[in-house]
């Protein structure tokens, strides 16, 4: 805190800074017309992820606007002299993956990018959330942002996940009981036995989905689960201040006794695999079960917006959900593009098909995470499969890049978001976890890897 005054919003310390090419042209605009600099280039690092093709490494790619996008940020990076990860560099990646990769997510700290889903970080307990232009422009300059303390909610899921289910799996039971805006204005917290059970890459995918819930941020208490995760990494303390350094983050995390402005509490034992059928990530339902009619719902509101939804989706009310039909299966994202995600996907595609008329595209969320994968042996796995091996980058995700979907086309996703048009104009998304996604490309309908081993 660097300061704070009665009816005022405070104004805050910002321990580190993410950049992509996105959301920070104009930013870097607004300081050269104000004469001003970088105020903590050591506080501040740049990937190219949204924007960059991931079939190719060639630079400049034939894309205009990619090119721009991504000259811009390098002769930004490059005057004022914040170090970056161009395309296909061994650290780039989607800068919600790289930050824990390379130990700049801590702890404690305040992260801050011009991106939503910089709610990821919160799972190293950090206060990490997504900025403006405009607010970019002012942290580039002063370190430090203007904010208003959000309300608390605490998220605790008792019980244990079924071995079928995964952290996305919980997310997206999250969101639809709670609803897009169950947390408008909290921070979360997500505690329970069933969080402490989770590795870091799984409470990584979590915190990335808080913002699905209308959450400012989501977080989880460090524990050595995260201590264990951090050591070693390029960023994280050096052993001669590792004793210290955890020592300081163990009081970060939350008294048992707590207060919260409100408290969820989740059965982790409902929770299995699930799929969107909707427009948005709360219209979601068990894989098990059938696509809901619209007057199912309570309101009159609410009815509507699941009309629109199937309607856009093509899909009727009553129809099971394992029979609605893929053509595209999309592994990767800063949601399921980290290792273990891979590894699950994998684990399933192993000596399998992807079937006829589907394309699957597994894209890495980041050159280490390419490495890795590619030392492991899951890089064959995958292509053998009839997948595409992709390098780093956000992709089908987004939509911003040469990965679109066309009109109609039906993906299964790993990604976060199945809003209308997000992976292209007309282009219709069910939100699922790495494994479902894997068994999906097998059968080319929603699929869960148990149906699919009952099966075999």
């Amino acid at each position: 805190m660097v300061h704070r005054d009665s009816g005022l919003p405070d104004l805050l310390y910002v321990d580190f800074h993410l950049l992509h090419e996105g959301s920070s042209p104009q930013a870097f605009d607004g300081l050269r017309r104000s004469a001003r600099s970088v105020r903590r280039p050591d506080l501040t690092l740049a990937t190219e992820d949204h924007i960059v093709p991931t079939r190719t490494l060639t630079y400049p790619p034939a894309d205009n606007t990619a090119a721009l996008l991504m000259r811009t940020l390098r002769a930004n990076c490059d005057e004022f002299g914040v170090a970056m990860y161009p395309m296909a560099s061994p650290g780039q990646g989607i800068v919600h993956v790289i930050g824990p990769e390379l130990g700049v997510t801590q702890p404690g700290m305040t992260i801050l990018c011009g991106d939503s889903h910089t709610s990821t970080h919160g799972a190293f307990g950090a206060l990490a959330f997504g900025i403006g232009t405009s607010q970019v422009e002012h942290v580039l300059a002063t370190q430090t942002l203007s904010a208003e303390k959000p309300k608390t909610m605490a998220v605790t899921v008792v019980g244990a996940l079924s071995d079928g289910a995964t952290a996305k799996d919980l997310a997206l039971f999250t969101v639809a009981s709670l609803g897009t805006g169950g947390a408008q204005g909290h921070i979360v917290e997500y505690r329970g036995a069933a969080i402490r059970a989770l590795s870091m890459e799984q409470r990584m995918t979590l915190c990335n989905m808080s913002i699905e819930l209308g959450a400012r941020a989501g977080v989880v208490g460090p524990d050595e689960v995260t201590f264990a995760y951090l050591r070693g990494r390029p960023y994280a303390p050096s052993d001669d201040d590792w004793a210290s350094a955890v020592e300081r983050w163990r009081q970060f995390a939350s008294d048992a006794d707590a207060d919260y402005d409100s408290e969820v509490f989740i059965d982790a034992t409902k929770v299995s695999p699930y799929v969107t059928w909707g427009t948005n990530p709360s219209q979601a339902a068990p894989l098990s079960e059938a696509v809901p009619d619209p007057s199912d719902f309570d309101t009159p509101e609410a009815q509507a917006a699941a009309a629109r939804a199937l309607e856009y989706m093509d899909i009727a009310p009553g129809t099971p959900m394992s029979e609605i039909l893929v053509d595209t299966v999309f592994l990767g994202s800063c949601t399921n593009g980290r290792i273990e995600d891979l590894r699950s996907a994998a684990d399933v595609l192993r000596g399998r098909r992807v079937a006829e008329g589907v394309h699957m595209v597994v894209v890495p969320g980041s050159m280490a995470v390419k490495t890795s994968a590619e030392a492991e042996g899951l890089d064959r796995i995958f292509l053998d499969a009839g997948a595409e091996w992709r390098n780093a980058g956000c992709s089908l995700c987004v939509g911003m890049n040469d990965d679109v979907l066309q009109s109609g086309q039906r993906a299964a996703s790993t990604s976060n978001r199945n809003f209308e048009g997000r992976q292209g104009k007309g282009s219709r998304t069910h939100l699922v976890s790495p494994s479902v996604a894997a068994a999906t490309a097998i059968t080319g309908h929603l699929t869960s890897p148990e149906t699919l081993r009952a099966s075999s």
